[in-house]
């Protein structure tokens, strides 16, 4: 294997690994902001908004995080990827309009949630993904 292979896979696995930081440290975070002011700070307003801005500083290094990873990956993964996010986008455009106007105009007896949205989003990018990788092996 050359040094340059070598050196891309190091940068490779670094960059995932940043990834997954920033991704869990998002995700604990978001736990915190939700659960928070129920659970520990008894709803004061002032601290939830703390909250809410130390969550969206780290979503911001989460993208750029995301960015950089997708940087990183060599031509066939980032065509998978762009795939992958171009569909989900999509889903999350159309699919999230047509969700909401479902409750607006009362077909659907119950609140149209962002967490369901969110779901359909993260299972439409992986299976896209897990598609697109096994399509080009």
């Amino acid at each position: 294997m050359s040094k340059q292979s070598e050196s891309w896979k190091q940068v490779n696995k670094r960059n995932t690994a940043n990834l997954a930081v920033w991704t869990l440290a998002w995700t604990l975070t978001m736990a915190v902001v939700s659960l928070g002011p129920k659970y520990i700070w008894e709803n004061d307003a002032s601290i939830s908004l703390i909250a809410i801005l130390i969550n969206t500083a780290i979503g911001v290094g989460m993208i750029l995080a995301n960015k950089r990873h997708l940087n990183g990956l060599d031509e066939l993964h980032r065509k998978v990827q762009l795939e992958s996010l171009a569909l989900a986008l999509g889903v999350a455009v159309v699919g999230g309009l047509s969700y909401s106007m479902l409750d607006v105009v009362n077909v659907i007896s119950y609140d149209a949630e962002i967490s369901h949205l969110v779901i359909l989003i993260g299972l439409t990018y992986l299976v896209a993904t897990v598609v697109g990788l096994t399509r080009y092996k």
